[in-house]
């Protein structure tokens, strides 16, 4: 995990952004051009090139001109970083918890029982 902490503060970077996890979200059904993408939002081209960018920047995109066409593609594969992250807060939290748990619900010993 320690390897990827540069990759993954790009990741969550690029997810921190509203309009980018739109068309993180999008691209989960299959590639799409940047008209394509760009038309639900109320921006301008060149606005909302600056987010494909930043999303290609961070690995989570990938794209491909074709003509006058770019087409975005997700890199799923990207996304894993953010899964095992959450994976591995998630195990240490449990576990603080549950020693927490136990250490609330365990009868104390008393002087009676020494």
């Amino acid at each position: 995990m320690a390897n990827h902490t540069a990759e993954l503060d790009a990741v969550l970077t690029a997810l921190g952004d509203p309009t980018r996890r739109a068309v993180v979200r999008r691209l989960g059904a299959g590639p799409a051009s940047v008209g394509e993408l760009a038309a639900p939002f109320p921006i301008a081209l060149p606005t909302f090139l600056k987010h494909v960018r930043s999303l290609e920047s961070s690995g989570l995109i990938r794209t491909a001109k074709v003509g006058r066409v770019r087409t975005c593609t997700l890199h799923r594969e990207r996304l894993d970083l953010v899964q095992d992250w959450l994976d591995d807060q998630r195990h240490l939290w449990e576990s603080r918890t549950d020693r927490l748990e136990q250490l609330v619900t365990s009868p104390t010993p008393t002087e009676e029982d020494s």
